[in-house]
């Protein structure tokens, strides 16, 4: 069974342990791009990590955009929506359908 994980700032993200996700407080870059590659490389079949930090490490997170696993869903912090997480998704749909099926012409 896959693990689901959470990155970000801790404020953001603390009340998902109550979940029963694994969360790892971060804030810098370096050590973002650390442990996100440890959680691809083990048993998380799921990463959420905030917009915020999600920001720092583009690079790193669009290495895994074309891999089955982890999935990698970005949401919002304490900080705010910047709508990069919903732009996400509305992009992995429009690849998955063949349209925008938000704006399509009826």
């Amino acid at each position: 069974m896959y693990k689901i994980a959470v990155m970000g700032d801790y404020d953001s993200i603390y009340g998902f342990s109550a979940l029963g996700m694994d969360t790892f407080p971060l804030t810098e870059a370096e050590e973002a791009v650390r442990t996100l590659r440890k959680l691809a490389n083990s048993e998380y079949g799921i990463v959420y990590i905030t917009e915020n930090l999600a920001g720092m490490i583009s690079r790193e997170i669009e290495k895994y955009s074309e891999s089955l696993l982890p999935a990698i869903i970005l949401i919002p912090g304490i900080f705010g929506n910047t709508g990069e997480g919903i732009r996400n998704v509305k992009k992995s749909v429009e690849q998955a359908v063949g349209a925008d099926i938000l704006f399509a012409d009826k």
